[in-house]
């Protein structure tokens, strides 16, 4: 009998309860995130996170702001996810000058710090833009992805099943996508939270800076950058928006130590 795997499920509930809340923002919030007032008051039922200094409900707000930053991360994982397993696929199968030059190159990228590569991407794209924050760091995550999967791929290339697929005159593209993909998954669907984590923390980060999601839209990072001179009248406003930053990554980090463990015990 397998036993209970506590990290998974305590992951899926915390990872649940994040997306309902980040779902129910898109047709409803208590207030409007970006309407103003004079209120300028802590918790209460009114108001159960308290409102910033512009008046401005703080709970509308982190819904807002936690969809914005899940999306963005959800799409920096994608365009990370799916350019690096391509390339890892091709380099870890074909292996010759293309796995050298394209190594080469995801070299070159991961000698940048990925948050100072991101930086020069945005400069160059331009600040303020949800799909410029996502292209810059779509780039940075390409590198990971990438040299993981040629890993995977190239341990798998000479594989008896593989090579009965060649015998049988199965194309590349088909050995690939059908024959070694869905084995290397078990190795690509943790890589995938940790990614989603390191996303969201790389998102609020450019938002605290100032060069990710701006103003009017709410935004995790920005946030706390704008909590950060408050914290001594208005603690609740930090506490709230990092609350939601910590559930996120705390989930995702629980699925994906739950889906190691997992494959652990597969093997």
């Amino acid at each position: 009998m397998r036993r209970r795997n506590g990290y998974l499920t305590a992951g899926l509930i915390l990872a649940g309860l994040t997306a309902a809340l980040i779902l129910l923002s898109f047709f409803w919030t208590p207030c409007d995130p970006n309407a103003m007032s004079a209120d300028r008051s802590g918790p209460s039922l009114a108001h159960l996170m308290g409102t910033d200094n512009f008046g401005r409900d703080i709970l509308s707000r982190v819904m807002k702001g936690a969809g914005a930053t899940a999306s963005i991360a959800l799409a920096t994982v994608a365009i990370g996810a799916v350019c690096g397993t391509a390339i890892g696929a091709l380099t870890g199968y074909f292996g010759g000058i293309l796995d050298e030059v394209l190594m080469r190159v995801n070299d070159a990228l991961t000698a940048f710090p990925s948050v100072l590569l991101a930086l020069v991407v945005i400069s160059v794209l331009g600040p303020g833009k949800k799909i410029n924050v996502i292209l810059a760091l779509g780039l940075v995550f390409i590198p990971s992805f990438a040299r993981l999967t040629r890993t995977a791929f190239a341990a798998l290339r000479d594989a008896n099943y593989v090579k009965c697929a060649r015998l049988m005159g199965a194309g590349s593209g088909r050995i690939l996508l059908v024959h070694i993909l869905p084995n290397v998954m078990h190795v690509l669907l943790p890589a995938l939270t940790i990614g989603f984590n390191n996303a969201v923390l790389a998102e609020a980060s450019m938002s605290y800076l100032g060069i990710g999601v701006t103003p009017p839209d709410a935004s995790l990072g920005y946030m706390l950058s704008e909590a950060q001179g408050m914290f001594g009248i208005a603690p609740w406003y930090a506490v709230g928006t990092g609350l939601v930053i910590i559930l996120m990554v705390f989930s995702l980090g629980l699925i994906g130590e739950g889906l190691q463990r997992r494959n652990g015990e597969a093997d």
